[in-house]
């Protein structure tokens, strides 16, 4: 398994003072709950990695390739290590702007919580993916694949899974009986069995074609048709 590096972290320093920042998001797939971002920015400028904390610095890859109990031991490490911003975008939001603007969103948000935290420099971002910011004046980089090779993208990764992860434990004992805290919202087949049992609830995507499908046959109907309506007047 490729090990993450903080090779294009101090590629980028050079002679120049910046915060380098990686942000990732978890929770784009899902039919239900947000959508929630993180940012980080290592706190040692020279990007070395303590002798103490080696092993563990090796873990911090991909939150995918990692158990939920090296996540939770990782989140706590990298709390103490980097400085950590995170942002989330509601279901509401997502139904009213759609999946990636609320997902661009989520990491404004985590980028002006993790700045207050920052010493006044300038910021360089490295997001996961192969999109920029839009509308975003700051220097930022996309880079594909990015939390399996960049170890500030990793280390985001695993702060925005670990917090999405917790908020459905809380969803779990809020709306029983969707398994929320076995699935975090996928559309696993417990979970389409479900909805098709229960129907949506408060935190189902309703803008999300599994969902609605849910839905008996003539409110399926209505629904589409204001959701159509609704697209059509933001001119998508």
């Amino acid at each position: 398994m490729e090990e993450t590096t903080f090779e294009m972290e101090r590629s980028l320093i050079g002679e120049k003072i910046l915060n380098i920042i990686g942000v990732d998001e978890a929770g784009r797939g899902p039919l239900a709950g947000p959508v929630v971002a993180a940012s980080v920015c290592y706190k040692d400028p020279s990007f070395s990695i303590p002798e103490t904390h080696a092993k563990e610095f090796a873990l911090i890859r991909d939150s995918k390739t990692l158990s939920s109990k090296q996540r939770e031991f990782l989140f706590d490490l990298i709390h103490e290590h980097f400085h950590v911003g995170v942002g989330i975008s509601s279901v509401e939001t997502i139904d009213r702007v759609n999946i990636l603007q609320a997902t661009f969103l989520a990491m404004k948000a985590s980028l002006s919580d993790l700045t207050r935290k920052l010493p006044k420099s300038e910021n360089h971002i490295l997001i996961d993916g192969n999109q920029e910011l839009p509308s975003f004046s700051g220097l930022q980089e996309a880079v594909t694949k990015g939390d399996s090779i960049v170890k500030s993208i990793a280390a985001a990764s695993i702060v925005a899974k670990v917090t999405r992860d917790r908020m459905f434990e809380k969803y779990e004992n809020d709306y029983p009986g969707y398994g929320f805290a076995q699935h975090k919202g996928y559309g696993t087949e417990v979970h389409m069995q479900a909805l098709r049992h229960k129907g949506p609830c408060a935190i189902h995507r309703m803008s999300f074609k599994p969902v609605i499908l849910s839905l008996p046959e003539n409110v399926n109907m209505r629904f589409s048709s204001i959701l159509k309506s609704k697209r059509m007047a933001r001119g998508k």
